[in-house]
């Protein structure tokens, strides 16, 4: 891009040093991941906060967001919403989450389902044959995004993690290669209702990605906390699964959140994980317990189990997954109350198309 452009500004991104440039009306977040820049992000759609910067210099103009992802007190603060701020000059941000690392590329393809699993009344886990000759590499806890014929999108995390992609190729005989999608049904969702009546094996769908910051932060040998509510798990999984094949022997405590047990519904996944990881504790939390379930384990809300268990964070990463509650309030008193860097702090909020309308 020419820089005599008028309507080009450049965006540097502190400490890293990484720089890119955006389009005339461009938001940041949409040049980022144009350029391979891992800005952090969730929805994309100014509902989430997940991608809130500090804004070092410059001026940008916010589109339609939500107050709960960035109020006028936080923008008053220099606070900016990448996916819907549009620079009107040369800009510089603070992310401690970019690195020098280069992102992977984000590819369309088509796929096919090959499995569907129901496991529970409201979870079904799908899983995506790629084609097979095709090459798709991703971070463990990245998402990919289904391309309706209507234009519309819909995110869901990969709940396995890359080797096992290869690990397919190479079996005897050889499969092709799958992600796996944990998606939870959204009665009156217009994808969710197609998974959970007439979505059938073999069907044909369309797929883009992989997208998401929310992976390992594999330059630290800090402890992690693990958190999950609901189908949250699926990104959590496939950390898992990669630290087990990697070999990464940080302790690590699961902390997993549902309503009902049934909510933790790869529950005899992780109990068998956790028998094989010595460094991995696994700790289930169920807030809505009833007496036909005969719960004996936790009860109350999973972050606040955290704060129970572990009141000084200081030394911790925490990486959290799940519903924008669970999420926010995460972030809200973990840095606020056990002393958790906000930079050490790492999340994926699941949100839903009516959480973005503010429904």
């Amino acid at each position: 891009m020419s820089s005599s452009d008028p309507t080009s500004f450049q965006v540097t991104v502190q400490p890293s040093g990484r720089a890119f440039s955006t389009s005339a009306g461009e938001a940041i977040l949409a040049a980022a991941i144009r350029s391979g820049v891992g800005l952090p992000y969730g929805c994309k759609d100014g509902a989430c906060g997940s991608c809130k910067c500090k804004k070092l210099s410059g001026s940008v103009v916010h589109g339609p967001h939500q107050d709960k992802a960035l109020s006028a007190a936080e923008e008053a603060a220099g606070l900016v919403l990448t996916c819907c701020a549009v620079p009107q000059s040369n800009v510089v941000l603070e992310s401690r989450q970019v690195t020098e690392e280069g992102a992977y590329p984000v590819r369309k393809m088509p796929v096919r389902v090959n499995q569907l699993e129901k496991k529970s009344d409201d979870v079904m886990v799908v899983r995506l044959q790629l084609p097979a000759n095709d090459s798709f590499a991703f971070h463990a806890g990245q998402y990919v995004e289904f391309l309706l014929r209507d234009g519309a999108r819909r995110s869901y995390s990969m709940a396995n993690a890359p080797h096992t992609l290869a690990a397919a190729k190479e079996a005897t005989p050889p499969v092709g290669p799958s992600i796996e999608l944990h998606i939870r049904h959204m009665p009156g969702g217009k994808f969710t209702d197609h998974v959970f009546g007439a979505m059938k094996e073999k069907e044909i769908l369309r797929i883009e990605g992989p997208y998401g910051s929310f992976f390992l932060r594999e330059d630290s040998a800090k402890p992690i906390v693990l958190l999950a509510s609901g189908t949250g798990f699926a990104p959590i999984k496939a950390i898992l699964e990669h630290m087990q094949h990697q070999g990464i022997t940080r302790p690590v405590t699961l902390y997993w959140g549902g309503r009902r047990p049934a909510d933790l519904y790869m529950h005899d996944w992780v109990v068998q994980k956790a028998a094989e990881m010595p460094n991995l504790s696994y700790v289930p939390v169920v807030s809505n317990a009833l007496p036909e379930d005969h719960w004996h384990g936790r009860t109350g809300f999973v972050h606040q189990a955290v704060l129970q268990d572990l009141p000084d964070l200081s030394g911790h990463q925490v990486y959290a997954c799940g519903a924008p509650i669970v999420v926010d309030s995460a972030r809200r008193d973990y840095t606020a109350q056990a002393g958790l860097p906000e930079d050490e702090f790492f999340a994926d909020s699941f949100t839903s198309e009516a959480d973005k309308h503010g429904a």
